[in-house]
């Protein structure tokens, strides 16, 4: 493997005699193998050989306690989170603690919620390492002071280990980390492990500072864009105009004439443009004349599949969840309610886009970027190349951001990248740039959909039946994924946050038309279903209590008795928020309103008040959200807040900016001058309160996205009176 400029990328190494010591842990859901091959230095220490990682913990004679992360930082806080809760057991001192990304082998690092198979997503990096991770830090510290024990000839139980030094108070005896690491390392694993209580948390549930901000803030981090290796080629895509549209002829010798370009090929998703450096290479591209072949390609427009979606909704699909007759009761109801809600196409738009290395050599390939489905990718390479998943090495670097798009169930940018280097047919390593403009055109998206409620109300205001239909694509069908998430017809994801509805009704039905006829890329996007389920269940509802004369707090609290979580979190948004109390007017001209949502997302329950000043243009600013949050055992809870108050100004992009809009099948949007997100100046004031819990913990990534919708449009119909059904909200919708 070629030398890289870009510290943590070789394969994770374990230290042998003097220069440290390195835990395998056979742990539950841990399977503990080594194996020896070849090796290199690295951080600093003398390393022997490379070791098979299924460990997650490294120390070093230096005191360093490195941490490896089987998940993707990719700003969301994994690395603190992880590191956390097994220094937490260990008893480190935090502030010699390091993190370092885990390659892909899904045999030991496999994500427990997934099965076999190695990624981050769904929220699930904390929940499913809660266990793992605490217990990879208690079999080290169990170790160190079996490894102390021997050597003072001691009993074990006398001895206390606090901020990395293990101490026999007794003998006022004592040795760091470092010092006890080779000694350590002679120790048998134990089989039995004991956690520790809650109550003696020193840094679980406080304020541990995170292990990515410094390097990030001092340009130290590494992403994909900073691999620089030796030969290396940049190259840049043209992309199809139009999804399944392919190349009917090329003339690149414009592009080959410019100094610094390299090689042009052809590859099954375009046209790849190879230079020295990534200015260079997309000057080729624009040089390329370019005829292409739109015969099969995908040429409806936003409006047609639209309307399309509208004529869908008025026949019953397939029931996703039925209890009672809701159809019986809403036709024998005093009064009926009826909504329809229209999402459109949205795009990820991280702020590092799509890019990967790939190095293709005698022994396999080599890959650098920021990797959020291990396995996936492996796989997808080792069957382009021909070789086996295991010769198939990820360097795991950080990521810009992600939002779901790189979690590709096709491995699209990353087979991309392979696809040119195999049809280079040289050794030479290709870093594969996209330019905003290809991943706002040639991406994925979070797909378009469109609802129908209906709600039949008895004589005194109660829901006696709830009817909810959802046209839009399937995320999973036809991935590999869709055995594990597609039921009876019905994806999961379409449809989770409003067959899963907490609230207490008799009679409700939830069905899903799934067009297979709409050839437009989806992929989840931050929250997934629940980024539309949840406007459309919760502004519905508030519509609802406006027909039975209800208070929408009241009504959503009487309908949680059987749930006392959902019941506790909305009580704290109310509570703080203020709920019932006047709000301060605005100028003159303007109208203010306050708006409550609720919804259960990836096993966490957000409550959200939203307060909007309406001007008498229609322009709407959002003056402050309030959130309250259930997510188990807060690991981290700065990061916790982070986490809600970021997805608050995600949503709230959506809310007011997000569309992807298609015309004869291309997409019109290329930039944030087409697409964009919001403003600084924009960001309400943003509150989160966390409730306390010592159950395990569930996801935070994404549930602080759902609420923030439906609250500002219950707001804006509090304010204005207007109830708004579709996203994203315009001033013209006020106004009309």
């Amino acid at each position: 493997m070629n030398e890289i400029n870009i510290e943590n990328a070789s394969r994770r190494r374990f230290l042998q005699g003097s220069a440290g010591l390195t835990l395998a842990f056979a742990l539950p859901g841990i399977a503990a193998a080594a194996t020896a091959g070849p090796g290199k230095a690295g951080d600093g220490l003398v390393a022997a050989v490379t070791f098979e990682p299924n460990a997650f913990l490294r120390i070093g004679v230096d005191n360093s306690v490195t941490v490896i992360s089987k998940h993707l930082e990719m700003g969301q806080g994994t690395y603190t989170g992880l590191a956390t809760m097994l220094a937490e057991e260990l008893d480190a001192d935090w502030a010699q603690v390091r993190v370092e990304g885990a390659p892909a082998d899904a045999k030991r690092y496999n994500n427990l919620f997934w099965g076999p198979a190695q990624g981050t997503g769904g929220s699930t990096a904390m929940a499913n390492s809660w266990e793992q991770m605490r217990k990879a830090g208690a079999a080290g510290r169990a170790m160190l002071v079996a490894a102390a024990a021997r050597r003072w000839q001691v009993p074990a139980g006398e001895i206390t280990v606090n901020q990395g030094v293990v101490q026999h108070p007794a003998s006022q005896r004592a040795a760091t980390f470092g010092e006890l690491a080779e000694a350590a390392a002679q120790e048998s694993v134990p089989s039995e492990l004991k956690l520790k209580n809650p109550e003696d948390f020193r840094l679980i549930g406080k304020q541990a500072r995170r292990k990515d901000s410094r390097d990030k803030t001092t340009g130290k981090a590494k992403f994909t864009q900073d691999v620089q290796l030796p030969g290396m080629l940049v190259a840049v895509v043209a992309h199809p105009p139009r999804f399944g549209g392919k190349v009917a002829s090329v003339d690149a010798s414009r592009a080959l004439a410019l100094a610094g370009v390299v090689e042009v090929v052809q590859i099954p998703q375009g046209v790849a443009v190879l230079a020295r450096d990534t200015w260079t290479a997309k000057k080729g591209r624009d040089a390329l004349q370019i005829t292409w072949d739109d015969s099969a390609a995908f040429k409806l427009g936003s409006d047609e599949i639209l309307a399309r979606y509208r004529e869908m909704a008025q026949k019953p699909g397939l029931t996703a969840k039925k209890h009672g007759d809701a159809t019986q009761a809403i036709a024998g109801a005093a009064k009926v309610i009826s909504a329809s809600y229209d999402f459109p196409y949205l795009a990820h738009a991280a702020m590092e886009p799509m890019n990967c290395v790939v190095h293709l050599t005698d022994s396999g390939c080599e890959v650098w970027n920021g990797e959020q489905l291990h396995t996936g990718d492996q796989y997808a390479l080792a069957g382009l190349f021909g070789i086996k998943p295991e010769q198939v090495n990820i360097h795991m670097l950080y990521a810009g951001g992600s939002f779901g798009r790189r979690a590709c169930k096709d491995s699209d940018y990353v087979l991309e990248a392979a696809h040119i280097v195999k049809a280079m047919r040289s050794k030479a390593p290709v870093k594969l740039v996209w330019l905003r403009e290809d991943d706002m055109r040639a991406g994925y998206y979070r797909p378009l959909f469109h609802h129908t409620l209906q709600a039949g109300l008895d004589a005194q205001g109660n829901i006696v039946g709830w009817q909810h239909r959802l046209v839009g694509q399937s995320i999973v069908t036809g991935s590999p994924f869709e055995k594990m998430l597609v039921k009876d017809g019905i994806d999961h994801v379409s449809v989770e946050g409003a067959a899963n509805l907490p609230y207490a009704i008799a009679n409700l039905n939830v069905e899903l038309h799934t067009p297979t006829d709409i050839n437009v890329p989806v992929l989840w996007w931050r929250s997934v279903g629940s980024s539309h389920t949840a406007f459309s269940t919760e502004a519905f509802l508030d519509e609802v209590a406006a027909a039975a004369g209800k208070d929408p707090y009241e009504l959503r609290l009487s309908l949680l008795k059987e749930h006392p979580k959902h019941a506790a979190v909305l009580r704290l948004a109310a509570e703080k928020s203020g709920w019932g109390q006047a709000l301060k007017a605005g100028k003159a001209g303007e109208r203010r309103g306050r708006g409550i949502a609720l919804h259960e997302s990836f096993n966490s329950v957000v409550a959200q008040v939203a307060e909007v000043t309406v001007s008498k243009n229609g322009a709407v600013r959002v003056d402050r959200v309030v959130c309250a949050v259930d997510c188990g055992t807060a690991i981290n809870p700065d990061n916790i807040r982070a986490q809600v108050e970021g997805g608050v100004g995600f949503a709230l992009s959506a809310v007011f900016y997000g569309e992807i809009t298609l015309k004869d099948g291309v997409v019109e949007q290329g930039n944030f001058d087409g697409y964009p997100t919001l403003r600084i100046h924009e960001m309400p004031k943003v509150e989160v309160h966390i409730l306390p819990s010592t159950a395990a913990p569930t996801g935070i990534g994404e549930p602080g996205v759902p609420p923030v919708a439906p609250a500002v449009a219950n707001a804006i119909a509090a304010a204005t009176g207007k109830r708004l059904h579709r996203l994203p909200i315009r001033s013209a919708d006020l106004l009309a």
